[in-house]
Protein backbone atom coordinates (compact mmCIF):
# COMPACT_ATOMS: atom_id res chain seq x y z
CA UNK A 1 0.00 0.00 0.00
CA UNK A 2 1.39 3.30 -0.94
CA UNK A 3 0.15 6.33 1.11
CA UNK A 4 -0.94 9.05 -1.75
CA UNK A 5 -2.62 11.98 0.74
CA UNK A 6 -2.49 15.42 -0.09
CA UNK A 7 -3.66 17.55 2.36
CA UNK A 8 -7.10 16.48 3.77
CA UNK A 9 -7.79 13.85 0.66
CA UNK A 10 -6.39 10.86 2.56
CA UNK A 11 -5.50 8.69 -1.03
CA UNK A 12 -4.36 4.87 -0.62
CA UNK A 13 -3.24 2.72 -3.48
CA UNK A 14 -2.33 -0.94 -4.07
CA UNK A 15 -0.93 -1.11 -7.77
CA UNK A 16 -1.33 -4.75 -7.55
CA UNK A 17 -4.27 -5.30 -5.39
CA UNK A 18 -5.65 -8.49 -8.04
CA UNK A 19 -2.60 -10.52 -9.95
CA UNK A 20 -2.75 -10.16 -13.73
CA UNK A 21 -4.58 -13.33 -13.66
CA UNK A 22 -7.19 -12.37 -11.64
CA UNK A 23 -7.56 -8.88 -13.06
CA UNK A 24 -8.14 -10.37 -16.38
CA UNK A 25 -10.55 -12.70 -15.36
CA UNK A 26 -12.73 -10.44 -14.07
CA UNK A 27 -12.06 -7.99 -16.92
CA UNK A 28 -12.93 -10.34 -19.52
CA UNK A 29 -16.37 -11.30 -17.72
CA UNK A 30 -17.30 -7.73 -17.12
CA UNK A 31 -16.93 -6.99 -20.82
CA UNK A 32 -18.97 -9.72 -21.93
CA UNK A 33 -22.08 -8.94 -19.25
CA UNK A 34 -25.33 -7.27 -20.90
CA UNK A 35 -25.85 -4.65 -17.74
CA UNK A 36 -23.84 -1.75 -19.13
CA UNK A 37 -26.06 1.09 -20.21
CA UNK A 38 -25.49 4.50 -21.40
CA UNK A 39 -28.14 6.98 -19.58
CA UNK A 40 -28.77 10.70 -20.53
CA UNK A 41 -27.22 13.20 -17.58
CA UNK A 42 -28.28 16.82 -16.56
CA UNK A 43 -25.33 19.13 -16.04
CA UNK A 44 -25.51 22.70 -15.36
CA UNK A 45 -28.95 22.73 -17.10
CA UNK A 46 -28.77 20.61 -20.00
CA UNK A 47 -28.94 16.93 -20.64
CA UNK A 48 -26.60 14.82 -22.53
CA UNK A 49 -25.67 10.96 -23.25
CA UNK A 50 -23.12 10.11 -20.58
CA UNK A 51 -19.91 9.88 -21.81
CA UNK A 52 -19.59 6.41 -20.49
CA UNK A 53 -21.27 2.87 -19.82
CA UNK A 54 -22.51 1.90 -16.14
CA UNK A 55 -24.60 -0.05 -14.25
CA UNK A 56 -25.05 -0.43 -9.91
CA UNK A 57 -25.06 -3.43 -8.19
CA UNK A 58 -25.66 -3.64 -4.00
CA UNK A 59 -26.66 -5.41 -1.88
CA UNK A 60 -30.18 -4.96 -1.67
CA UNK A 61 -32.69 -2.49 -3.95
CA UNK A 62 -30.95 0.45 -3.37
CA UNK A 63 -30.74 3.36 -5.73
CA UNK A 64 -28.27 5.79 -6.28
CA UNK A 65 -28.77 9.14 -7.94
CA UNK A 66 -25.86 11.31 -9.38
CA UNK A 67 -26.28 14.12 -12.31
CA UNK A 68 -30.20 13.92 -12.54
CA UNK A 69 -29.92 10.37 -13.20
CA UNK A 70 -30.91 7.29 -10.87
CA UNK A 71 -29.61 3.99 -11.28
CA UNK A 72 -31.38 1.49 -9.83
CA UNK A 73 -29.57 -1.55 -8.22
CA UNK A 74 -29.21 -5.58 -9.57
CA UNK A 75 -27.99 -7.90 -6.90
CA UNK A 76 -24.25 -8.58 -6.79
CA UNK A 77 -22.31 -11.39 -9.02
CA UNK A 78 -20.81 -13.85 -6.94
CA UNK A 79 -17.12 -12.28 -8.58
CA UNK A 80 -18.29 -8.65 -7.46
CA UNK A 81 -19.09 -10.14 -3.81
CA UNK A 82 -16.41 -11.63 -3.41
CA UNK A 83 -13.88 -8.63 -4.64
CA UNK A 84 -16.27 -6.24 -2.09
CA UNK A 85 -15.37 -8.70 0.81
CA UNK A 86 -11.53 -8.61 0.12
CA UNK A 87 -11.67 -5.30 -0.32
CA UNK A 88 -13.71 -5.07 3.20
CA UNK A 89 -10.81 -6.54 4.81
CA UNK A 90 -7.85 -4.93 3.37
CA UNK A 91 -9.29 -1.91 3.85
CA UNK A 92 -11.47 -2.06 6.96
CA UNK A 93 -14.07 -0.30 5.15
CA UNK A 94 -17.71 -1.02 4.63
CA UNK A 95 -19.36 -1.36 1.38
CA UNK A 96 -22.98 -1.98 0.32
CA UNK A 97 -22.51 -1.21 -3.48
CA UNK A 98 -20.26 -1.25 -6.57
CA UNK A 99 -21.01 1.54 -9.43
CA UNK A 100 -19.20 -0.21 -12.68
CA UNK A 101 -17.84 2.30 -15.56
CA UNK A 102 -16.76 1.06 -18.63
CA UNK A 103 -14.61 3.60 -20.88
CA UNK A 104 -14.74 2.22 -24.32
CA UNK A 105 -12.01 4.30 -25.32
CA UNK A 106 -10.29 8.01 -24.84
CA UNK A 107 -13.21 9.25 -25.86
CA UNK A 108 -15.07 8.27 -23.02
CA UNK A 109 -14.47 10.41 -19.44
CA UNK A 110 -15.91 11.64 -16.11
CA UNK A 111 -15.58 15.21 -16.36
CA UNK A 112 -14.41 17.03 -12.88
CA UNK A 113 -16.54 16.47 -9.91
CA UNK A 114 -16.81 15.12 -6.44
CA UNK A 115 -18.51 11.96 -5.33
CA UNK A 116 -20.69 14.47 -2.33
CA UNK A 117 -23.81 12.63 -2.56
CA UNK A 118 -25.85 13.42 0.45
CA UNK A 119 -26.61 9.03 0.22
CA UNK A 120 -23.27 8.68 0.37
CA UNK A 121 -23.31 10.64 4.09
CA UNK A 122 -20.23 12.57 5.03
CA UNK A 123 -16.77 12.65 4.37
CA UNK A 124 -17.30 8.51 2.17
CA UNK A 125 -15.10 6.35 1.61
CA UNK A 126 -14.97 4.87 -1.84
CA UNK A 127 -12.96 1.91 -3.08
CA UNK A 128 -11.71 2.06 -7.15
CA UNK A 129 -10.49 -0.94 -8.74
CA UNK A 130 -9.78 -0.45 -12.31
CA UNK A 131 -9.28 -3.09 -15.41
CA UNK A 132 -8.04 -2.92 -18.60
CA UNK A 133 -6.29 -0.07 -19.79
CA UNK A 134 -4.44 2.74 -17.80
CA UNK A 135 -5.98 6.49 -17.50
CA UNK A 136 -5.35 9.05 -15.58
CA UNK A 137 -7.00 10.15 -12.25
CA UNK A 138 -6.63 13.88 -11.70
CA UNK A 139 -7.42 15.48 -8.28
CA UNK A 140 -7.61 19.02 -7.11
CA UNK A 141 -8.39 21.46 -4.51
CA UNK A 142 -11.83 23.08 -5.14
CA UNK A 143 -9.93 26.65 -3.57
CA UNK A 144 -6.25 25.86 -3.53
CA UNK A 145 -4.94 25.38 -7.22
CA UNK A 146 -1.18 24.55 -5.46
CA UNK A 147 -3.08 21.51 -4.10
CA UNK A 148 -3.22 18.48 -7.12
CA UNK A 149 -2.51 15.19 -7.89
CA UNK A 150 -2.60 12.67 -10.97
CA UNK A 151 -2.10 8.46 -10.68
CA UNK A 152 -1.70 6.42 -13.15
CA UNK A 153 -4.88 4.01 -12.76
CA UNK A 154 -3.01 0.53 -14.00
CA UNK A 155 -4.49 -3.00 -14.49
CA UNK A 156 -5.70 -4.59 -10.93
CA UNK A 157 -5.09 -1.64 -8.82
CA UNK A 158 -7.01 -0.05 -6.13
CA UNK A 159 -7.35 3.30 -5.08
CA UNK A 160 -8.99 4.08 -1.53
CA UNK A 161 -10.22 7.74 -1.15
CA UNK A 162 -10.79 8.46 2.17
CA UNK A 163 -11.16 11.96 4.74
CA UNK A 164 -12.39 15.03 3.43
CA UNK A 165 -11.30 13.81 -0.69
CA UNK A 166 -14.89 14.57 -1.52
CA UNK A 167 -15.68 17.40 0.16
CA UNK A 168 -12.51 19.20 -0.80
CA UNK A 169 -11.44 17.63 -3.68
CA UNK A 170 -12.74 17.50 -7.17
CA UNK A 171 -11.57 14.52 -9.12
CA UNK A 172 -11.85 13.21 -13.02
CA UNK A 173 -11.18 11.14 -15.56
CA UNK A 174 -10.29 13.28 -18.73
CA UNK A 175 -10.47 12.55 -22.61
CA UNK A 176 -7.43 11.24 -23.93
CA UNK A 177 -6.95 11.22 -28.23
CA UNK A 178 -3.91 8.01 -27.30
CA UNK A 179 -6.13 5.88 -25.51
CA UNK A 180 -8.08 3.12 -28.18
CA UNK A 181 -8.58 0.58 -25.47
CA UNK A 182 -11.71 0.03 -23.02
CA UNK A 183 -11.20 0.61 -19.08
CA UNK A 184 -13.57 -0.76 -16.26
CA UNK A 185 -13.93 1.23 -13.30
CA UNK A 186 -15.35 -0.74 -10.35
CA UNK A 187 -15.84 1.95 -7.52
CA UNK A 188 -16.91 0.49 -4.24
CA UNK A 189 -19.36 2.61 -1.40
CA UNK A 190 -21.71 2.82 0.87
CA UNK A 191 -25.01 4.18 0.15
CA UNK A 192 -26.85 5.02 3.28
CA UNK A 193 -31.06 4.71 2.28
CA UNK A 194 -32.58 7.36 4.09
CA UNK A 195 -30.73 10.50 5.68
Amino acid sequence: MIDLSIDSAKLYFWPNFLSNIEADELYAELMKVSLWRQDKVKVFGKVYDQPRLCFLAADKEINYTYSGLTLPAIEFSESLLSLKKRIEKTTSAKFNSCLANLYRDGNDSNGWHSDDEKELGCQPIIASISLGVTRNFDLKHKKNSLLKKRIELTHGSLLLMSGRTQEDFKHQIAKSKRIHQPRINLTFRYIFEEL
